[in-house]
């Protein structure tokens, strides 16, 4: 039988009744207010930061939009391996900002160089900017690091959650066909890959578990407003190859787009690409951003993503 952890429940029920007050009284969903929503979520949820040796907010420079990042080197007198990071929000919300303490527990987990990327947000930049500043720091990043005259490996690896894990997969089909990009291995935490939304897990867990369809869905019409072809554009949909990273993904069983997740690994998987593929039987969408709950499952992610890197 399905059940949502004990400690994520009564929280869930506090928050579905805000919800219905809210709506009863004429809420309507704004870009203002979503990125208010996850921004507060985290910093009420999150509040474990942890100190780290070195933090440095540069730009990636790139033609056709110069790109923030906020790079973290938790032993700056070491030469580490790097990672870059890109937030999750459903390509709506989210920034460097919000993710700070996550991307601190990150570098300092998994002792790498990480690299948070602040790629342009929808509606006010649709698709494919966000895209387009993906993969502008992947190409870039190594001339940045070295102006920041900080020791690193350059060897990559990059890393999202939710909309973030989007902008991982779509990075990582562009890279097969680049041989100026070299991605060592890709993690993803519940990604979303489907703009289509045709799947089980959209419909199992359509209301109820923070992440709700009908948000998803405008998401997906803020980010997506040039009448793109949508099974198209998205990345479970794309081409797979031998090419791929090594991939690390989690799910989560009350998600919505859980079945987006295992749908991709079975496509990487069917490349002969090794895919570890670590599913939360009791965990909804953006746990990690709701640490203070559900400390041991934080936990997890970061011990088992840092096992990922090191093997």
């Amino acid at each position: 039988m399905r059940q949502v952890s004990e400690k994520l429940q009564p929280w869930l029920e506090g928050f579905n009744l805000q919800v219905a007050v809210l709506i009863e009284n004429g809420f309507k969903p704004t870009a203002t207010n979503a990125r208010e929503g996850l921004a507060n979520l985290t910093k009420d949820l999150v509040t474990d930061i942890p100190a780290i040796a070195w933090v440095q907010d540069d730009v990636v420079i790139n033609d056709e939009c110069n790109v923030p990042v906020r790079i973290y080197h938790p032993a700056s007198e070491q030469a580490l391996p790097v990672l870059v990071y890109y937030h999750g929000g459903g390509h709506m919300a989210g920034s460097i900002t919000v993710y700070d303490p996550i991307c601190r527990k990150l570098a300092i987990a998994t002792q790498h160089v990480v690299v948070a990327v602040d790629y342009r947000l929808a509606p006010e930049w649709p698709y494919p900017a966000g895209v387009n500043d993906a993969y502008a720091v992947v190409k870039g990043i190594w001339t940045t690091l070295d102006s920041c005259q900080i020791r690193y490996q350059q060897e990559l690896v990059i890393a999202g959650d939710s909309g973030g894990g989007a902008l991982v997969a779509a990075v990582s089909e562009q890279a097969q066909f680049d041989d100026m990009v070299n991605i060592a291995k890709q993690v993803m935490i519940y990604p979303s890959l489907d703009y289509t939304m045709h799947s089980g897990s959209m419909e199992q867990n359509a209301t109820g578990y923070l992440l709700q369809k009908g948000k998803v869905a405008w998401y997906f019409d803020n980010y997506l407003q040039n009448n793109e072809d949508r099974q198209r554009v998205s990345p479970l949909y794309g081409r797979f190859t031998p090419a791929l990273p090594e991939t690390l993904l989690f799910t989560a069983e009350f998600c919505p787009l859980r079945d987006d997740g295992v749908s991709y690994c079975k496509k990487v998987e069917a490349t002969g690409v090794q895919v570890e593929h670590v599913h939360f039987p009791d965990m909804i969408h953006a746990f990690m951003n709701m640490e203070d709950l559900v400390k041991k499952e934080c936990a997890q992610v970061y011990q088992i993503i840092a096992r990922f890197l090191r093997t």
